[in-house]
C-alpha cells in the first residue's frame, strides 16, 4: 500500500479523520495537546442490549448506544438512527459532529448520538414501536431535558420520537415533551423541522453562490440521495429558479441536463425515496458525481467524494448535505482546484437548530409560526456561513478546517473556565 493509499484509508475512517481535523483546528487556535486529549473522545458511551418480542412471538436482542461527547457547554444533543450498519465507531464521531455542529451555530449544547443495529425496513409497525420504547427505558438514565436530548435521524421519524417520549414521561410520571425534538405538531413539534435540514442547506447555497458570483436562477444543481434532505432540497432548488438536473437514490440516478420534474420524482417515490427503479434509462451514483454542474450536493452516504475521483467534480460549488461524503484527501484536491467545499458540519446543521428552537418552545410552553422559525432559521445560518468563510480567509485554511475551528472553539473555552484542562 503506496503512503497515499494508505493516508486515503485512515481518512475513509470516519472517527479518525474526525480526530485528525479537532488535532488541526485545536493547534490553530493555540490550545495544547490537552485539550486535544479531552475533545478527542466522547465523555461517555453507553452500550444497551434491548430485548424485543418480535410478532412470531420469539424475542429478538438488538444493540444500542447512546454517545455524549462533551457536556461543558450544555446538555448533550443529537439524532438517533436505526440502520443495520450502525456501529460503535460511527456514533462516536457523529457525537462529536454534533458538538460541532452546536459550536458552529452557537447553541447552548455539547453533541450526543444514538443508533441501534437493526434494519427498519424489515420490521413491522409494531415491532419498531417495542424496539422504540425499548431504547429509552435502556438509556433513561442518562437522558433528559436537561441532560441529553435526542432526535430523529437515519431511518427514525416523528412516529418513533413520539413513542420516546411517551415512553420517557411514563418512567418520569410527568409529561415531558422537551426530552426528545422532532416529534409530531400535537405532541410539542416545532413548525419547519421537517424540511429544516434542506432549508439549512439551500441557505448555504445561497450563500455560496454569491460568494462564487453566480447566478442561483438557472444554475444546474446534482444532488445525490433523495431522502429527507435531499427531496425537500431539490423542491427548494426547482422553486427557487435553478434547474436540477440529476438526483439519485441508493439504486441509481436520472439525468435531464434541460432540468428534471421534481414534482413528479416527489409524488412517485417511496417512503426510503427510492424513485429510479421508475426508469428505463438511469446512471449510476458515480457518474452522477462526475456530471457537468455549478453546484454539487452529496445528501447520501460517507465517503462518496474521495481521492480518486475528486480531480474529475466538475462542480464549481460542493455542498455536503450528508455526513462526510468528501474524504480528507478530497477536500485538499478540491480546495486547491478552486472548488468552493461547504462542509457538513456547516450545511446541515439546520436539523440541530430547528431542534433547539423545538426544545425552546417546549420549556416555554410558547410555540412559534412556521414564519417565525424560518426567520430565526436564516439568520443563524447566514451567521455561521459568514463566520467560517471569514475564518478561512483570516488563517488561509480551507472552509473544512475553519468549521472546526469555529465548532471547537466554544466548547475548548468552556472546558477552561470550568477548571477541566
Amino acid at each position: 500500500m503506496t503512503k497515499e493509499q494508505q493516508k486515503e484509508q485512515e481518512s475513509l475512517n470516519l472517527f479518525y479523520s474526525t480526530q485528525t481535523v479537532i488535532q488541526k483546528a485545536l493547534a490553530k487556535l493555540g490550545y495544547q495537546n490537552e485539550m486535544f486529549d479531552l475533545l478527542k473522545e466522547p465523555l461517555r458511551l453507553l452500550t444497551v442490549r434491548i430485548p424485543v418480542r418480535m410478532d412470531d412471538g420469539s424475542v429478538k436482542v438488538f444493540t444500542g448506544y447512546r454517545s455524549q461527547h462533551n457536556d461543558a457547554v450544555g446538555p448533550t444533543k443529537g439524532g438517533v438512527r436505526f440502520h443495520p450498519e450502525v456501529n460503535e465507531e460511527e456514533v462516536k464521531a457523529l457525537s462529536i459532529w454534533m458538538s460541532l455542529k452546536c459550536g458552529i451555530t452557537n447553541l447552548p449544547y455539547g453533541g450526543g448520538k444514538g443508533g441501534i443495529i437493526c434494519d427498519p425496513r424489515k420490521m413491522s409497525f409494531r415491532e419498531l414501536e417495542r424496539l422504540s420504547r425499548g431504547y429509552v427505558r435502556a438509556i433513561s438514565q442518562i437522558v433528559g431535558p436537561t441532560k441529553d436530548i435526542p432526535a430523529p435521524d437515519v431511518y427514525t421519524n416523528s412516529q418513533i420520537m413520539a413513542w420516546m417520549m411517551d415512553e420517557y414521561s411514563r418512567l418520569r410520571e410527568f409529561d415531558s415533551p422537551g426530552f426528545i425534538t422532532g416529534k409530531p405538531i400535537v405532541l410539542g413539534g416545532s413548525q419547519g423541522r421537517e424540511t429544516a435540514t434542506a432549508r439549512g442547506v439551500t441557505i448555504c447555497i445561497e450563500e455560496a453562490v454569491k460568494k462564487k458570483g453566480i447566478e442561483l436562477q438557472g444554475a444546474r444543481v446534482v444532488i445525490q440521495g433523495f431522502g429527507n434532505a435531499g427531496s425537500y432540497l431539490a423542491k427548494f432548488m426547482h422553486d427557487a429558479g435553478a434547474k436540477v438536473i440529476a438526483v439519485s437514490d441508493v439504486y441509481g440516478g436520472v439525468h435531464d441536463p434541460n432540468g428534471l420534474d421534481i414534482d413528479y420524482l416527489l409524488d412517485r417515490r417511496d417512503s426510503f425515496g427510492t424513485f429510479s427503479q421508475l426508469f428505463k434509462e438511469t446512471i449510476t451514483n458515480k457518474e452522477l458525481l462526475e456530471l457537468e454542474c455549478d453546484i454539487l450536493v452529496p445528501a447520501a452516504i460517507s465517503n462518496q467524494i474521495t481521492a480518486e475521483n475528486a480531480a474529475n467534480i466538475k462542480a464549481a460549488i460542493v455542498v455536503e448535505a450528508a455526513n462526510g461524503p468528501t474524504t480528507l484527501e478530497a477536500t485538499n484536491i478540491l480546495t486547491e482546484r478552486g472548488v468552493l467545499l461547504v462542509p457538513d458540519i456547516l450545511a446541515s446543521a439546520g436539523g440541530v437548530t430547528v431542534s433547539y428552537f423545538e426544545w425552546v418552545q417546549n420549556n416555554q410552553g410558547y410555540y412559534w409560526t412556521e414564519e417565525e422559525v424560518a426567520e430565526k432559521l436564516k439568520k443563524v445560518m447566514v451567521d455561521s456561513f459568514e463566520k467560517i468563510y471569514r475564518t478561512a480567509q483570516e488563517y488561509q485554511v480551507d472552509m473544512r478546517l475553519a468549521a472546526y475551528m469555529t465548532g471547537i472553539r466554544k466548547m475548548a473555552e468552556a472546558a477552561q473556565f470550568r477548571g477541566w484542562v
